[in-house]
């Protein structure tokens, strides 16, 4: 165990030392000044050229979201268009069929939405052509999409009074071309080198050790894979994720799959500090998103650590931790310490199945989830993050009798309105739509029975973390639910609608707002925001307003459970 929590010290705090420069190239890029990588600079004039866009074109915040929704909308189709012929495309040696129209909508908005939430198995459910043309190409455009929302929102926090806030095209393009595929392209190669398929052929046939003769799924998996881990997504290759050896074949590919999980959530919490040529602040939103992450992660670690109390009891050995749903080469710390890095984000992979975790380890991922900005996804983890620091700045300005100001510009009633409208958006999606389907359950649980596998608190905690999870848009999920039916296909679906754009619109919107006001120079009298006092305000809030939120329903589903069984 010691040498495995050393592997996690490592794992945690390369990724911090790389995302401290990693955030300054990004404020370097987004402001347009020189770097290493302007020899991108003819291909994205190219793509610029053959798209007719000048992205020298500044733009209102309105404009921002109009570019953002349209293409938005077009991939939509494009998605809908691809996943419902799919077994009459080319590019599929394994003969999968198409998906019924209800299975498609949901994978064409989760995947559009940056969430990945899987009601089919990779293997099966998907031809290589969808896996390449569809899905990893909505991998690289949605996590573009994000960044450039969130540098959006960078430019309306600088100095002075303006409505024109960048173009959209250009830092969609940049984050693309000069981050996302580059790093992709890395962490593939190391994947290749270590044992990950790439490759265009399909099924292999061989005789097992006891001479049986299966086939094992192969395919173009490794470059999937790391827009998969850098860009939050989520969404494996194969059925079990990162569970299977084949998508995460050695602990080097685990650790590094790890690493680009919260590599980029981190950079941009720091690349706001440094694109406003203040970077305290960057590190005072750095330091709150990881106080949130390791109140999660510790306690998780020592509860998988430690295993589980009722197996103790019947004199079985725990000293490994608990195993259940784990992978026996990567073991219980390394996956407790996935399962918090991919739900404080909204990468959503795995690497152990989250339905077998011991119950609090459970609720600390819901808890992840449910907070939604201790990092998050990449560039919408900020913006959610934006929401809490105006509720908190508003707070604050009443605590002192002054009006509330952020960086020289007044928070008003239009802002602050917008602000608490998309703060308790997360959970009313969440616990509207667990109690409408628990409702469903309980009255007619005879014709509902594939929805759970474990009636009860388990059961419970299963519908509750399935809309988590998509309001969140994670992607993971507690794999005891029978979730490809078309009540949760089409549930979960509308729920990733309205918590991917509303999320996105409200802090773009107030963003807008705010640039557009007088700029007043800060003075003895400003409300400082890149202080250790401001951050525990912030920090606060969140709790407050996030996490408070939940508690009956947890009480409800992993709490109960935690109790019932005498852990």
């Amino acid at each position: 165990m010691t040498i495995e929590l050393i592997g996690i010290l490592l794992i945690m705090g390369a990724t911090m030392l790389l995302a401290v420069p990693l955030g300054r190239y990004l404020a370097t890029i987004y402001r347009g000044d020189t770097s290493w990588s302007d020899f991108l600079a003819p291909l994205e004039r190219l793509l610029f050229r053959l798209a007719g866009i000048d992205p020298t074109r500044e733009m209102r915040w309105q404009q921002h979201l109009l570019a953002l929704l349209t293409i938005n909308l077009l991939w939509f189709f494009w998605a809908m268009l691809v996943l419902t012929t799919q077994g009459s495309l080319p590019l599929n040696p394994d003969h999968n069929p198409s998906m019924p129209a209800d299975q498609a909508f949901n994978t064409a908005i989760s995947f559009l939405v940056n969430c990945n939430l899987q009601h089919y198995s990779g293997e099966s459910g998907v031809t290589y052509f969808s896996q390449v043309f569809c899905l990893m190409f909505l991998q690289f455009v949605t996590a573009g999409t994000g960044m450039a929302a969130c540098v959006v929102v960078f430019n309306a926090l600088r100095e002075g009074t303006t409505e024109k806030l960048g173009n959209f095209y250009n830092y969609f393009v940049k984050s693309i071309t000069r981050v996302l595929l580059p790093l992709s392209l890395a962490l593939a190669l190391v994947l290749v080198f270590q044992g990950t398929p790439m490759t265009w052929e399909g099924k292999m046939s061989l005789v097992t050790v006891q001479g049986d003769t299966t086939a094992v799924s192969r395919g173009p998996a490794a470059a999937l894979i790391g827009i998969k881990q850098l860009g939050t997504n989520g969404g494996g290759f194969f059925g079990v994720n990162s569970a299977h050896p084949l998508e995460n074949p050695t602990y080097l590919t685990n650790a590094l799959e790890n690493m680009g999980i919260l590599l980029i959530p981190m950079a941009m919490a720091l690349a706001l500090g440094y694109y406003l040529r203040r970077p305290r602040l960057g590190w005072m939103v750095f330091g709150v998103m990881t106080a949130g992450y390791l109140l999660l992660q510790l306690p998780t670690l020592y509860l998988e650590m430690h295993g589980n109390p009722a197996l103790t009891a019947m004199g079985i050995d725990q000293r490994l931790g608990a195993l259940e749903g784990k992978e026996m080469r990567l073991g219980a710390p390394a996956s407790a310490l996935w399962a918090i890095s991919t739900t404080v984000t909204s990468n959503g992979s795995v690497n152990a199945m989250h339905d077998s975790l011991m119950p609090l380890s459970g609720m600390n991922t819901l808890l992840g989830m449910m907070t939604n900005s201790f990092y998050g996804g990449v560039g919408v983890g900020f913006l959610n993050f934006f929401v809490f620091i105006i509720v908190a700045v508003f707070i604050s300005g009443l605590l002192v009798g002054r009006t509330p100001e952020l960086l020289g510009k007044k928070v008003e009633a239009r802002e602050m309105k917008i602000a608490v409208i998309i703060a308790l958006l997360h959970p009313l999606l969440i616990l509207a739509g667990t109690a409408l389907t628990a409702y469903l359950y309980a009255r007619n649980p005879a014709d509902y029975a594939g929805w759970l596998a474990n009636p009860g608190y388990h059961g419970f905690s299963e519908m509750l973390y399935e809309f988590t999870s998509s309001a969140a848009n994670n992607g993971s999920g507690f794999e005891g639910l029978g979730d490809n039916t078309p009540w949760w296909n089409i549930s979960t679906g509308v729920v990733l609608l309205l918590a991917r754009y509303l999320p996105i619109i409200g802090p773009v919107a107030i963003a807008g707002l705010l640039a557009a006001k007088k700029y007043t120079p800060e003075s003895a009298g400003t409300l400082r925001l890149d202080t250790a006092t401001f951050g525990l305000m912030v920090f606060f809030v969140i709790w407050i307003i996030a996490a408070l939120a939940f508690f009956p329903a947890l009480a409800l589903g992993p709490l109960a459970e935690h109790v019932s069984i005498g852990y």
